[in-house]
């Protein structure tokens, strides 16, 4: 039988992927003693396992999470208010499913980015779309496009996205302009979509930070609705003992989609 024409028709569909399998097969004695079926099933497994790391691959570039955190290098050895159970029932992502909210607050330096882009890159392996910003940039990005034209095609392009992770949210009052952006795109989101709030202000303080009582409330009231909080606790991170500059050496691990990961470091 004649492979090159089986293929090129392979690259012709798409299917590089199962190309390369067939022409691994026909090279290697091993696949001598399988069955067609087996044979055939080995080739669509790997075209699905290609397609499925490139998929991974695209939507990690497109998320621009600030760490390339994953669940399994948490630490949960130490004392800092964070509950290996609770953490490792969010990494399911059934909270993106149900479009539910989830905020990490706690002082700087324990770990909140690091959890907040964990639990966002457990919801890119499982299929869902992720985009990572950090609230003072979200702000000035919103101003900017308010006046160029382009706020209504940014905030639709946001709530499209299944968890968007605002970082550093509340860092100082909202000003009476802010506040109603903020409101824009939560209002996008509620009950459809899934947000992550990292802040250093507690829960019980947010209010107060959103300015305008009337924003304040109609925020509040869909940002806190279906919320899992996240409280954490105890000192910096970046204080760990023996590391330079206060933050700890990372450990490297390699994923499937060939990114190459850090265990977790003294994020805020």
């Amino acid at each position: 039988m004649l492979m090159n024409p089986t293929i090129e028709g392979l690259h012709a569909l798409k299917l590089p992927a199962m190309a390369a399998g067939l022409v691994e097969q026909q090279a290697s004695s091993h696949y001598s003693g399988l069955s067609f079926d087996e044979r055939l099933g080995l080739l669509v497994d790997k075209e699905l396992t290609e397609r499925e790391s490139r998929r991974l691959e695209r939507s990690l570039k497109a998320a621009k999470l600030r760490t390339n955190a994953v669940i399994e290098d948490i630490d949960f050895r130490r004392r800092r208010g964070i509950e290996r159970a609770e953490i490792l029932g969010l990494a399911e992502c059934a909270f993106v499913r149900n479009h539910h909210n989830v905020a990490v607050v706690g002082p700087t330096g324990v770990g909140k980015t690091f959890l907040a882009c964990a639990l966002a890159n457990a919801a890119i392996r499982r299929g869902h779309s992720a985009l990572y910003l950090r609230a003072p940039r979200m702000l000035d990005e919103l101003a900017i496009a308010r006046l160029d034209g382009r706020f209504s095609r940014l905030t639709a392009a946001w709530a499209r996205i299944d968890v968007l992770v605002i970082d550093d949210f509340l860092l100082r009052p909202l000003t009476a302009s802010q506040a109603a952006d903020v409101l824009e795109v939560i209002e996008d989101r509620a009950g459809l979509r899934s947000t992550i709030v990292t802040s250093q202000l507690p829960i019980s303080h947010f209010h107060e930070a959103l300015g305008e009582p009337t924003i304040a409330d109609a925020i509040a009231d869909r940002l806190l609705a279906n919320l899992h909080r996240i409280e954490l606790e105890g000192e910096s991170m970046r204080r760990s003992a023996g590391a330079p500059a206060g933050e700890r050496a990372p450990r490297t691990r390699r994923h499937s989609a060939g990114e190459e990961t850090v265990s977790e470091p003294a994020t805020s």
